[in-house]
């Protein structure tokens, strides 16, 4: 469990309004994937997680059962998240400017793809493969993808580049 001060859904809840305030689309399934990419590339840097909560390696790729809660009764997959939805009005202030470059950079990298084409990358990794072996592509997993298999495998992708 991480010790930061904030959870999945204040970094959710950032990014909700970051990309609000770019003007670039975001459904439930894009959200899923960026909050995968925050975390995913955090471990890659070496600094371990960046909020508490775990990935599941469903169908459309990673997923946080948190996020998911949260937004099930209201959301679909492909319907837009909104600002109206964010819970906290000064979620940026929550982060340190650290915090918030790391987040900014996530979106500067993927905020531009569509939650499908993230999709797609998600499968091609090797996290998100691992966690679901053995399962047919539209069978149904909750298997936890592995942080340390996250690390290790953004941490190579940083070196090759």
């Amino acid at each position: 469990m991480s010790d930061k001060k904030f959870s999945i859904h204040d970094v959710a809840d950032y990014i909700i309004v970051r990309l609000d305030e770019a003007g670039a689309g975001l459904n439930l399934l894009k959200l899923q994937k960026l909050l995968f990419y925050v975390q995913a590339w955090h471990l890659g840097f070496g600094k371990g997680p960046f909020f508490a909560g775990r990935f599941q390696a469903w169908i459309h790729g990673p997923v946080s059962r948190e996020v998911y809660d949260r937004f099930k009764e209201l959301l679909s997959l492909y319907s837009p998240v909104t600002p109206s939805m964010v819970s906290s009005e000064n979620v940026g202030e929550l982060f340190s400017e650290e915090e918030r470059l790391h987040i900014d950079e996530v979106l500067e990298a993927y905020g531009s793809f569509s939650g499908t084409q993230l999709e797609g990358m998600t499968h091609a990794e090797i996290p998100w493969q691992a966690a679901r072996e053995g399962y047919r592509p539209a069978q149904r997993c909750e298997n936890l993808i592995d942080e340390d298999l996250m690390a290790s495998f953004y941490q190579k992708q940083l070196a090759e580049a």
